[in-house]
């Protein structure tokens, strides 16, 4: 209602007839809340109740009667001022109901809830109320409600139109309301600008139709439909100038993405060209100068390519954007991103937790509609928006709405009334906007830059537009939408309807636009013409860089013994006044007493000894997974309650000699977003250590697509290094199916051209130098990943601690011996090879074995899987010249596990007369039996076939 200044003089009553009419509801319902709360009202009028009370006519008894006896304000007068009150909030709330948001395949929009007939009300009504009784703070000088109601109509269902009343945040949802009441986030543009954004907007359309033209049928995803998507993002990066941002990372499926890579990172035209030419015997050079990108050996198809553009802006400053390459596996690049994105955020120079500085970098996401709220890695990814280990500083998503998902239509596609549905359960402001309207499009674009860096959180733009072919060019799209079709194919273009409404506004002349349009077909049609056809042999794969051919063996990992205990110490001190948890405590201190004479390191300090030494090299470690601060199996503890305060502390951070930062989180139940982030992140910091730990090895299952498209083979497709390694427990324990296996053959099954290393280590040393020697590559040409089965049971068993000379000395150690068989080396026939705990167990059984004779049989451990280390076995197997069998011994089925793996390498290796056979579990379709008793029938039947074996046969034939 605004300020109120009403005479004070004279009786109580004479006061009160200045209020009569609908005035008088809007009077009673601000007392009440006064009653309720004085500061809840505005402050003149708590200072009128202050003075005089309730209005007389609310009194205990009082008559219905003004003082001078005239009718007081009727029930339906007041009905109706809070009728109109409703209607109002009615536009704001779901205004988008009835929003023109649809360039095409719209129906007429029509809500109840914006009918000023659903709440009884007329225009004569509307017309009899004051604007200010329904909108206290109009911008704009209206002078009654209906005013009201038509002005706030075009503000909030116009071709842009909003959703924030899920955004629980009083602050930030009267910040929006405020932005949109006021239009202050309208983009103005001069003349001049108006005619570059049309300039560009032909720019994206020419460009198109040059290609499809130019390389009939060949797919392109075409972004025509959501053209003006490329001068959205130009203005957000302009924007992000004046703030000095230094990175702009972002990550977008197939659709547009070719002119996203030319107008937005600068992909040169021609350089496109070429990778569209396939003559077989030809190819199209680019120009000298045009920008080289360098991909992987064997690249992919060029709307999955990436690249990386630097924007000067002065002198002093400049900003990188980052498109992310991205696999057909559309949204999966979303985590991706996220990661690369805290990355450049994170100041990891020093000792504790990487300083976390939002505004050094944020991301944009463009997103399919269908594929949004389809996709599940969409919710995972957007659950971690405001967790403090993947919190990005807000994100900018804008979804490529072109209504149809390949040939599936809306209703068929999700269950929702918008693709954006999904946002609102994690409070995130979404805008509609019609892709035909340019201003509306570069304001939303502007609504959310400004929303991102006020309250550093995420934001959704719902671009509506259309396609104007197939999914991909070579599509029928007229077989499965025809109605659709028939509309687009009648429907102006962007840029056409924009310059019909700067002729209107007589910013430009009809030839105007045909000689833009003309300037930039000539300009594309000299590039093309320009360039070269030169003759080529047969084309051939890139080779691997030399790098990657390297094995690794020869990095040195020991580290001195004093500077081992020194560490050790350093993690076993506390704050002053730090109440550790006493039994746990207890635990701890017993790793003071390893590295003395006698004693030995397990796994757990040999972890934390591991990561001491890198942190103390200067090499930043980051560490996440589900419970991985305490870890799974309760070994790790790096992060210590008080238990008094609940504050924590972790020794790491405590550390004296630590020179870079040490990150560990638990992360949220998820696997496929976390580990996309954790790959991006690993990514965009090449100089850290990042490990991913799973709970169980087999829940990277969920993270299939992760490990498939962009862990095993980004490299080779798109020069993307990483050397992040993968903890995944593994080990038949007895706890069923789901709880045994890491499913470690399907990552042998993706091993080649040395794209990772796989292990299965049965030593705290070998873990330790495995660590060191995977930090030694971080950021260099060696880097590739890590695939590590790590143990559970294990964990605790003395038969994997180590001595503390075994750190101080050697290094990672590809292959080991097995203890306890045979040491004549003339009286060996069989040579018994496993990897991981069933070793373990074999060395238990052999030195509990008593009277039994293992003369005949030696054995070796493969700790390292991937690349497997032949050429040493070799020379194992030559060391006894009375050699018949190699026995492979494995736990898991034998369809699983490493079998299948190593079963040719084995037989490659055999020299004549001699054989190789398997010794395990049979086939199966599950990974383990669910009963405790029957496993541990089968594991015993494992080793006393591995410790007592007769040549020919295979084992699993008597199963």
């Amino acid at each position: 209602m605004g300020v109120i200044n009403l005479s004070n003089n004279g009786s109580l009553e004479s006061f009160w007839d200045n209020f009569h009419g609908p005035n008088t509801g809007y009077i009673e319902e601000q007392y009440e809340l006064y009653t309720e709360d004085p500061d809840a009202v505005d402050p003149s009028l708590k200072e009128m109740f202050d003075e005089h009370g309730a209005p007389v006519w609310m009194e205990a008894g009082a008559e219905r009667t003004t003082s001078n006896g005239a009718a007081a304000p009727s029930e339906q007068d007041i009905a109706k001022v809070t009728s109109a009150y409703k209607l109002v909030e009615a536009i704001r709330r779901h205004g988008h109901l009835e929003a023109d948001i649809y360039a095409v395949g719209g129906k007429e929009r029509y809500s109840e809830l914006l009918d000023p007939a659903t709440y009884n009300l007329t225009e004569q009504d509307l017309e009899a109320i004051p604007a200010n009784w329904v909108w206290p703070d109009s911008p704009v000088k209206l002078k009654n409600a209906l005013q009201v109601v038509k002005t706030l109509k075009e503000r909030y269902a116009g071709t842009i139109s909003f959703e924030y009343d899920h955004v629980n945040n009083e602050e930030e949802r009267q910040w929006l309301q405020d932005k949109v009441d006021t239009g202050s986030f309208v983009v103005s543009l001069s003349d001049e600008e108006k005619k570059q954004l049309l300039n560009r907007l032909l720019d994206v359309e020419g460009f198109e139709n040059f290609l499809a033209k130019t390389f009939v049928g060949q797919k392109r995803f075409s972004i025509e439909g959501l053209d003006i998507m490329v001068p959205m993002l130009e203005h957000i990066i302009q924007s992000s100038y004046a703030d000095e941002t230094e990175h702009i990372m972002m990550g977008m499926a197939h659709r547009g993405r070719l002119n996203v890579l030319a107008h937005i990172l600068g992909k040169p035209y021609d350089k496109i060209f070429s990778e569209f030419h396939h003559s077989p015997d030809k190819e199209l050079v680019p120009s000298e100068g045009s920008m080289g990108i360098n991909y992987g050996w064997t690249g992919d198809v060029k709307y999955h390519f990436g690249a990386r553009r630097e924007i000067k802006n002065g002198e002093q400053h400049s900003t990188r954007v980052t498109l992310a390459h991205n696999p057909s596996h559309l949204e999966f690049v979303n985590p991706v991103v996220q990661g690369f994105t805290r990355a450049a955020q994170d100041d990891r120079s020093e000792a504790g937790y990487p300083k976390h500085i939002q505004d050094k970098a944020f991301g944009i996401v463009i997103h399919g509609d269908a594929a949004f709220i389809g996709e599940g890695v969409v919710a995972e990814t957007l659950n971690m928006s405001d967790l403090p280990g993947y919190r990005a500083g807000g994100t900018l998503h804008v979804i490529a709405n072109n209504l149809v998902g390949f040939t599936t239509d809306r209703e068929h596609g999700r269950s929702t009334r918008y693709a954006s549905d999904l946002a609102k359960g994690f409070e995130i402001p979404v805008v509609h906007v019609n892709a035909d309207d340019p201003i509306a499009c570069l304001s939303a674009a502007a609504l959310a830059y400004e929303y991102r860096m006020k309250f550093h959180k995420d934001f959704l733009i719902d671009l509506v537009g259309y396609r104007r072919y197939g999914h991909n060019e070579m599509d029928e799209p007229r077989a499965t939408q025809p109605h659709l079709y028939k509309e687009i194919d009648n429907h102006s273009t962007a840029a056409t309807i924009y310059q019909e409404r700067l002729q209107q506004e007589g910013v430009i002349k009809e030839e105007d636009f045909k000689e833009m349009k003309e300037k930039g077909e000539n300009k594309l049609r000299e590039l093309y013409q320009n360039m070269k056809e030169n003759e080529t042999a047969e084309p051939e794969a890139e080779k691997r860089p030399e790098a990657v051919e390297n094995t690794l063996e020869e990095i040195e990992t020991a580290v001195d013994f004093e500077r081992l205990k020194a560490l050790n110490e350093g993690m076993l001190k506390r704050p002053e006044g730090f109440n550790g948890f006493k039994k746990l405590e207890k635990i701890l201190q017993r790793r003071s007493k390893m590295l003395e004479d006698g004693g030995k390191v397990d796994w757990a300090t040999a972890e934390a000894l591991a990561f001491a030494s890198i942190l103390e090299d200067g090499l930043p470690i980051r560490l996440t997974g589900q419970d991985s601060e305490r870890g799974t199996f309760a070994h790790r503890h790096m992060v210590l309650h008080d238990v008094e305060t609940g504050e924590t502390y972790n020794p790491l951070h405590g550390l004296e000699q630590a020179n870079a930062s040490f990150a560990i989180h638990n992360s949220p139940l998820s696997e496929a977003g976390v580990l996309g982030f954790e790959y991006g992140y690993s990514v965009q910091a090449p100089e850290s250590l990042v490990l991913w730990e799973a709970q169980f090895g087999d829940f990277a299952n969920a993270g299939q697509v992760i490990f498939d498209q962009f862990v095993a083979a980004g490299r080779a497709k798109w020069g993307e290094k990483t050397s992040m390694v993968f903890l995944l427990p593994h080990g038949y324990e007895g706890q069923g199916p789901e709880h045994s296996s890491a499913r470690l053959e399907r990552f042998l099954q993706l091993a080649a051209e040395n794209n990772w290393t796989v292990a299965n280590v049965t030593s705290a040393a070998q873990y330790f130098h495995l660590l060191r020697r995977q930090a030694a590559i971080s950021g260099k040409e060696e880097a590739r990943p890590l695939v590590l089965m790590t143990p559970k049971s294990l964990l605790r068993n003395q038969r994997i601690a180590d001595p503390g000379e075994r750190f101080s000395e050697g290094k990672f150690n590809t292959i080991t011996r097995q203890p306890g068989l045979s040491e004549n080396k003339e009286k060996v026939k069989t040579l018994l090879i496993g990897s991981g705990k069933i070793m373990v167990e074999i060395e238990d059984a052999t030195e509990k074995a008593e009277g039994q004779n293992f003369d005949t049989i030696a054995g070796v451990r493969v700790e390292q899987i991937y690349p497997f280390p032949d050429q040493r076995l070799k020379e194992i197997m030559d060391e006894y010249p009375n050699l018949e069998e190699l026995v492979w011994v494995q736990e898991e089925p034998q369809n699983m596990g490493s079998w299948y793996f190593v079963e040719g390498i084995l037989h490659r290796l055999l020299n004549k007369g001699q054989i190789h056979r398997y010794v395990g579990r049979p086939h199966r379709a599950s990974p383990s039996v669910g009963e405790p008793n029957i496993h541990k029938t089968e594991q015993k039947r494992i080793i006393n076939e591995a410790l007592m074996m007769s040549k020919g046969g295979d084992s699993s034939e008597r199963n």
